[in-house]
């Protein structure tokens, strides 16, 4: 992206790094600040309508929401958070990957004031950083359970199909969230999915030219009809004599009569 480019060069020193693990830090102390205060994240929640009245802390303590409040199941998605957030920060650089959080924020607190009563979760959020990772790496393996192996893409397709049943049957702040979460990575991979298309295009209409010339015989016998395809066995050779030398068969090259420009015509030999 030439835009991002020309920003890192401008703004690139201002980036933060190890943004993951910070994320991680407030959500375990969130976490256990829950256990013995559950009122405690209604303090730090997003919710617009507070925010207007002054308690601006919301727009960045949401993202101290831990996942869920099952240890089990926070455990699991702190660790698929931080191997995949270390990974694109990596992959990408600080700063891009601070682009990639930074849009997908803006666009989800931006969601969330069109229903400024309702509670905004950064889970969808986190969720793009999920779909960035499968996009990169689609052959990473992951162990479900500690058991059965599965590569990521499948499951960023269920995440897609889940993405689409919520914009369809979810609530209105559902919707606007599910659409702000994929914001940023429509923004930061659409070119690159263009190009893949039309990449694909053009394989597919080369490996439909070379199935179509594969079904074409090479050589069709101009008397009796039979091709490279229908007997494979057969010779075949072209007439020089002949007008456009044409093609024929072994029982035929010797059997058949000249053709020539005036038209008349004359036996083999």
């Amino acid at each position: 992206m030439k835009l991002l480019d020309r920003l890192q060069r401008r703004f690139g020193r201002f980036a933060v790094p190890h943004v993951t693990e910070g994320l991680i830090v407030c959500q375990v102390l969130t976490f256990f600040f829950y256990q013995n205060k559950p009122a405690f994240l209604n303090g730090i929640a997003l919710m617009p309508a507070r925010v207007l009245q002054g308690e601006a802390w919301r727009l960045v303590t949401f993202l101290c929401e831990p996942p869920t409040t099952n240890l089990i199941f926070a455990l699991f998605f702190w660790y698929l958070f931080y191997l995949m957030g270390t990974t694109l920060e990596s992959t990408w650089g600080t700063f891009h990957y601070n682009a990639y959080l930074l849009v997908g924020w803006a666009a989800t607190v931006s969601a969330s004031f069109l229903q400024p009563d309702a509670f905004a979760s950064a889970g969808f959020l986190q969720g793009s950083v999920f779909l960035a990772f499968a996009y990169l790496y689609p052959d990473f393996q992951l162990m479900l359970f500690l058991i059965l192996p599965v590569k990521v893409k499948w499951l960023a397709l269920l995440q897609w199909v889940v993405y689409l049943s919520l914009m369809i049957f979810g609530d209105t702040m559902t919707q606007l969230l599910t659409a702000a979460s994929v914001c940023n990575f429509v923004l930061f991979f659409w070119y690159d999915i263009y190009l893949r298309m039309k990449t694909g295009r053009r394989r597919m209409a080369q490996q439909a030219e070379k199935i179509r010339t594969a079904n074409t015989p090479r050589h069709t016998c101009v008397v009796c009809g039979v091709t490279n395809l229908s007997d494979p066995k057969m010779s075949f050779r072209y007439c020089s004599k002949c007008l456009g030398a044409p093609c024929y068969c072994a029982a035929h090259i010797h059997a058949h009569e000249h053709v020539t420009e005036d038209g008349n015509s004359e036996a083999t030999a």
